[in-house]
């Protein structure tokens, strides 16, 4: 199994065997300072532990200070090219920098930009994307394959290694899932960073959640990752909430609640679609580490849902609410899911 070494972001430390840690990235203009606080609060709230936000221009760098001042989690400054942007952000407190040593300049850049990090304690995470590669990686391999892209990270690697600086994060992005399932079991196998697993492009959130839960699924059953971003065409809140999915799923996530429920069939007799949804939703504002069950029938509830700490089982317009498989109550419909929350909440 991949065993990372620990690297600190701010309060957080990722690596190393700690919890693999959920990401986002804000999507409002980075001259719009209020709109984005507003969109990292909420993604705080919804349960994000890194926050990357770009900074294109020195002038942007307004944006650290608000969101450091704002936010508990830590703050990741995504920069491409200018190392004078780099360097503000450090001094901004940013936690984090996401730059590419080998695009930013020579290599006296590169050395001021690694001791500049190391001075203040702020990693780097590396970046390769698929469709960026270096032309003469690309060359070499004739298409943006898997060992091009662990290569051109590599390659990355060793320009800040050459400064003694080793507080690195890599991670290796392409839209195709094979290719991105490849690159990261490659590269877990010829360095110990700890690695940003992403399906780059994945699409909106349809095609997007399958995907990544695909690629970043496959990669954390093996035990490679550290940090997640469900990249998706859509709010950034539902990566957020798609990326606890896939941790919970894995049994990553046992601080929160688990929902089972059954897909329904001809014995069903209340609404247990709209039951679920509704217990779904609601389970987000809840951190307790319970397996919540939502089932169509007396024969799928108490019975084969008995491991639940808690749970309904629908009848004909009514319900029960059981505990650990024992019954507590027959309730009608319409009184189940408030019942069970309050059953929930004195769990």
């Amino acid at each position: 199994m991949y065993q990372s070494k620990e690297v600190k972001i701010g309060n957080l430390t990722i690596g190393g065997g700690n919890p693999v840690a959920v990401q986002s990235m804000l999507n409002v203009p980075a001259t719009d300072i209020e709109g984005n606080v507003k969109q990292a609060l909420r993604l705080q709230e919804a349960g994000c532990e890194i926050i990357r936000t770009a900074v294109p221009h020195l002038d942007n760098v307004a944006l650290i200070f608000a969101l450091k001042k704002a936010l508990r989690i830590p703050v990741v400054a995504d920069i491409h090219f200018d190392y004078k942007i780099a360097l503000a952000c450090a001094d901004a407190g940013v936690d984090k920098i996401r730059i590419n040593p080998g695009n930013i300049g020579d290599e006296s850049r590169v050395k001021e930009v690694a001791d500049k990090c190391k001075e203040k304690g702020i990693p780097i995470r590396i970046g390769v994307n698929s469709g960026s590669l270096e032309k003469s990686i690309l060359a070499k391999y004739g298409s943006p394959c898997a060992e091009a892209i662990v290569e051109s990270a590599l390659y990355h690697a060793s320009l800040l290694e050459k400064f003694d600086f080793t507080d690195i994060v890599i991670s290796l992005k392409s839209s195709n899932v094979h290719t991105m399932i490849k690159a990261y079991t490659l590269l877990s196998e010829q360095c110990d960073y700890p690695l940003h697993l992403g399906v780059t492009e994945a699409g909106t959130k349809e095609m997007g959640i399958v995907k990544s839960s695909i690629g970043i699924g496959a990669l954390l059953n093996q035990g490679i990752g550290d940090t997640i971003r469900v990249s998706l065409t859509d709010d950034p809140v539902e990566e957020i909430y798609a990326a606890n999915n896939i941790l919970k799923a894995l049994d990553l996530k046992p601080d929160e609640p688990y929902l089972i429920s059954c897909p329904t069939c001809g014995r069903t007799q209340i609404d247990l679609i709209s039951l679920a949804k509704e217990v779904e939703k609601r389970l987000k504002n809840v951190h307790k580490p319970i397996k919540v069950a939502v089932m169509g029938c007396i024969v799928n509830g108490p019975g084969e849902a008995k491991e639940a700490d808690i749970g309904i089982a629908g009848g004909n317009g009514e319900g029960l609410i059981f505990k650990k498989g024992k019954i507590l109550m027959k309730l009608p419909e319409d009184k189940l899911v408030d019942k069970l929350f309050e059953e929930i909440e004195a769990l």
